[in-house]
Order: C-alpha cells, then structure tokens, then sequence
C-alpha cells in the first residue's frame, strides 16, 4: 500500500482532462433558421410517427408473432408496462378507443404526449426559436414511477385480469 502512496492514477488526473472551449457571444446569439430549414428535423420525427402508426395500422399486432414476443413475458412470464402497446396502438388507428385502453391504459397518454410534444417543437422550429425539453418536478416523476411500477404489479396479480393485454 505504501508504493501506491505516490501513483497517481489516470483517471485522477486533472491537467491531462479535456475540457470544452467556452461558447462565444456570436455563437450563442446566432439565429436559428426559420420555417421549413429549420423545421425539417421535427417535421421527420412527426413523419417517422406517423410511420410507426401506419405500419401498426397495416400489420396487425393482435396475430401472434408478428413482430415477435416480448422479451420479459418470453423469460419471465410477466407483463411489463409496455405490454400491449403495440396492440394499443392498432385499436386507436382504427377508432376502438375501448379496446386501446384494455390493451393499455399507457398507450393513449404517450401517444397524445408525443403529438403534442412534437407539434410545439415543429411550431417553435419554424418560428426560428429552440426546442423546448417536456419537464417535470422530482415528485412528479416519483409519482408517475411509482403508480408505474403499481400497474406492472397489479396487471400480473389475480385482481388486475382487466389490465392484461388482449
């Protein structure tokens, strides 16, 4: 121990670290561009989107194996929260609202999350201004981790039949 007092070590050295220039005033005053220049990226994510909905629309997750299995109910015979979203999904593109939510009830709240996440990127890219990150408060998030991990309990107990996906 005593011939380790005087190593230094390599991922202790300071001097030797990179560090990021700071960012001038130009580039941080620097316009974003406006209108479809500076909207194609939301503009692809939406497209991409909507892609993921088509393609869930046409090929009907609700026949088995046709996109696979999920790896957790395959090795552990458990449903995990996202158990039936794909099936959710399919229900919504066609209009059986009821039979999304049995699928799973966390399907429609991401789905109208993600549209509307998109929709004021998109806005405020064409405007010319930066994207806004969604945000939410430390309880928040406990509380939505919590009530996640009660609905993956509940959907795989006698009591929550009515959350498992059909």
């Amino acid at each position: 121990m005593a011939a380790c007092r005087g190593a230094r070590l390599p991922w202790v050295l300071v001097e030797n670290a990179h560090v990021a220039p700071e960012p001038t005033a130009e580039a941080e005053s620097a316009p974003l561009a406006r209108g479809v220049a500076g909207a194609w990226i939301p503009l692809l994510v939406a497209g991409a989107g909507i892609g993921v909905g088509v393609l869930l629309h046409l090929r009907d997750p609700h026949v088995e194996g046709s996109y696979g299995i999920c790896p957790l109910y395959a090795l552990a015979g458990i449903y995990c929260p996202g158990c039936g979203g794909m099936r959710a999904v399919h229900n919504l593109t066609e209009g059986h609202i009821i039979d999304s939510l049995h699928s799973s009830l966390l399907a429609i709240p991401l789905v109208l999350a993600f549209v509307l996440w998109v929709g004021d990127w998109t806005v405020r890219a064409w405007r010319g201004e930066p994207m806004r990150l969604p945000a939410i408060s430390r309880t928040t998030m406990w509380v939505f981790l919590g009530l996640l991990a009660l609905y993956t309990v509940l959907r795989n107990t006698p009591w929550g039949t009515w959350l498992t996906p059909v």
